[in-house]
């Protein structure tokens, strides 16, 4: 079916939340994309960072193949095939960098980031009721971006994707990031007579802008949350398995080890499957009953995710990473209209003299070319892992 067949169906029958840009993606081999007219693209999106070793990939193709012709789906009520390997796998990654730990990590699996992130505030708010005497309260940053249900929204630190669903759930407040005595006075003084349970945050701000967190701040959190027990969790659904470089998790670059932390897209290459860790005291609060889903951790999406850490690692990605996001920013930065980027391996934003950026995106897809604005004067570039 052509793209005009396709808009002009969009157009009758699904709710118009996305303005598409005008093209029908049909097939993609590694970082390349091609559309209904056979024009070949680069993309440097990945799906918004989701198609972590690229599209089409051979092993995760194979795993789905294999997987979708033995079985679907059966619920969580049964144990299923690779559903703990993966956990374990999980587990492995978020006890590596330069002092891996030795603690195993227990895992939840969602259908998405943001289903990752209320399975966060639910485990921090029962964590509050039975550790910090009724503790609700959580601390985000302003800019921040955890979701799109009410609560996840509620999270997000950017009131102009808020104003049109209130009322949110409460319980949430914002601090700007890298500013460690507002985050000290807001622990201090509690709310509503109660304790802070648990401070919500990004290592690198993904759709605020793609502004990184200073390993002094992080640093300076972790302290702050321990000395009043609450909890700290990482939104690393954009940053995580390799994204920003040389370590599967952002938060093992700043040498910060947080108690719970939400993950998502580049997890399943392509297909949707989220997860929520927690070590340590965080890792006892979810009991039988607490939490569920009926779709999480199905046996296609562990097969998938699966086959996608295996190629994660086959392909050293880290240091591949590493190199290749060293790159682009070098190139990035020589451009006459880039007054600044920002962010970490391949998860980088290329702020602009001129409020041009969505100029800029649909020039650059007349030229073949997948990317991605924040605003009128941010690039964002999220391309997949395997590019070079």
């Amino acid at each position: 079916m052509s793209l005009e067949q396709q808009q002009a169906l969009d157009a009758t029958y699904v709710m118009q939340t996305y303005k598409r840009k005008p093209v029908e993606f049909v097939r993609g081999e590694g970082m390349r994309l091609y559309d209904d007219a056979g024009t070949e693209y680069l993309d440097f999106l990945s799906g918004i960072g989701v198609v972590s070793v690229g599209h089409a990939n051979p092993r995760v193709t194979a795993a789905i193949q294999q997987q979708a012709a033995k079985l679907l789906q059966v619920s969580n009520y049964f144990s299923i095939e690779g559903r703990g390997e993966l956990a374990e796998k999980l587990s492995g990654l978020l006890n590596a960098g330069e002092n891996p730990g030795t603690e195993p990590w227990r895992v939840f699996f969602t259908n998405s980031g943001t289903e990752s992130i209320e399975g966060a505030i639910k485990l921090a708010h029962k964590y509050g009721i039975r550790h910090l005497e009724g503790a609700s309260t959580i601390i985000t940053a302003h800019r921040s971006f955890h979701g799109r249900t009410l609560a996840a929204l509620a999270a997000t630190g950017q009131p102009s994707k808020q104003e049109l669903f209130k009322p949110l759930p409460s319980g949430f407040v914002h601090v700007d990031i890298n500013d460690i005595h507002a985050l000290k006075t807001m622990l201090n003084q509690g709310f509503g007579g109660k304790a802070v349970c648990a401070v919500l945050l990004e290592c690198v701000q993904g759709e605020g802008g793609v502004y990184p967190c200073t390993e002094e701040y992080l640093r300076a959190v972790r302290q702050l949350t321990e000395e009043h027990n609450a909890l700290l969790i990482f939104d690393e659904v954009q940053t995580g398995f390799y994204r920003t470089g040389a370590y599967p998790f952002a938060f093992q670059q700043y040498g910060v080890v947080p108690d719970v932390v939400t993950l998502a897209k580049g997890l399943g290459g392509g297909v949707p499957i989220g997860a929520l860790a927690a070590h340590g005291i965080a890792a006892e609060v979810l009991e039988p009953g607490d939490h569920g889903s009926t779709f999480g951790g199905g046996p296609l999406v562990v097969a998938a995710a699966n086959a996608t850490l295996d190629e994660l690692v086959a392909m050293d990605a880290g240091k591949h990473v590493a190199e290749v996001g060293a790159y682009l920013r070098e190139r990035l930065e020589s451009l006459e209209q880039v007054t600044e980027v920002r962010g970490r391996g391949l998860m980088l934003g290329a702020e602009l003299r001129d409020p041009i950026a969505e100029a800029v995106v649909e020039a650059g897809l007349e030229a073949g070319l997948v990317l991605n604005n924040i605003g009128h004067h941010i690039l964002r570039f999220l391309p997949p892992l395997v590019c070079t």
